[in-house]
């Protein structure tokens, strides 16, 4: 994949869901039981996949494009809290956007079917990206508030930023950003932790699955702690993989939903 010069025109904004590819076949290699699939650059590239350079280029707008108090900001607040049906906002990267997935098949699909029967009006909102880290999620947070007036935001992000080696302390603070540009235009906000395969230390496995339960203390936003749990960590866990041995197959979806499931309809 060639990297994006210009992040600005990298990808349209979503009109509804998901985003879909082509199916992979599972492989037996896997970074979850220890073996370093991500080494190579074809993994590091579809690895929740696109170009690191446009999410530094698109960290610059930060300081402006999450600034908070804004009349945008308040309207969409008011709007939030009107009791009109839920919109969830879903911010994510491949495991949100069904990379490898036949379309329809994903943990976002997976989650609408089952508010239309639990929450009869819930509308759901994926604009999850490939590739995504915090600080391109962050680029793209204000307009999508703007857009869709969320009364919920999920965000799911910050797994890219520990593949690149990207600064942790950095990925933290614009996930405290997000959250609170999100609650400022009136959304309830729920964070999907993550964790690192143990082939990436303990000390920065630990460091990069304590930053999901410090940003949600300090901003007092819900949080699923492991989005993976039931996936990665089963003794089988290589056979619910793609072979990029990092997307799981779709039936590892619905488990994943199971993991977001409780703490969202606590919010909803």
């Amino acid at each position: 994949m060639n990297r994006l010069k210009n992040p600005l025109k990298r990808r349209a904004l979503p009109h509804s869901t998901t985003s879909s590819r082509t199916g992979l076949p599972d492989s037996p290699a896997s970074p979850w039981n220890g073996q370093a699939v991500e080494s190579s650059p074809i993994h590091r590239r579809h690895l929740l996949g696109a170009a690191a350079g446009a999410a530094w280029l698109l960290s610059l707008g930060l300081g402006v494009n999450l600034g908070l108090g804004s009349a945008a900001w308040a309207a969409a607040g008011k709007a939030a809290a009107s009791g009109r049906p839920a919109t969830i906002l879903i911010l994510g990267d491949s495991l949100s956007a069904e990379y490898g997935l036949a379309r329809g098949t994903g943990w976002v699909a997976l989650l609408e079917k089952r508010l239309a029967t639990s929450r009869p009006g819930a509308r759901v909102v994926n604009a999850s990206i490939s590739g995504e880290t915090t600080s391109g999620g962050a680029a793209r947070l204000p307009a999508l508030l703007s857009t869709h007036r969320p009364t919920h935001v999920v965000i799911e992000l910050g797994a890219n930023d520990a593949l690149r080696g990207l600064p942790l302390k950095g990925a933290r603070q614009t996930l405290d950003r997000m959250v609170r540009a999100s609650q400022a235009a009136g959304a309830q906000v729920l964070l999907v932790g993550m964790m690192v395969p143990p082939n990436f230390g303990k000390r920065y496995a630990d460091e990069f699955a304590a930053i999901y339960p410090a940003v949600a203390k300090d901003t007092s936003a819900a949080v699923a702690p492991f989005f993976l749990k039931g996936v990665a960590d089963r003794p089988d866990a290589r056979d619910w993989f793609q072979a990029d041995g990092i997307h799981p197959l779709a039936r590892a979806h619905a488990t994943m939903l199971d993991n977001v499931w409780p703490a969202l309809a606590r919010l909803l």
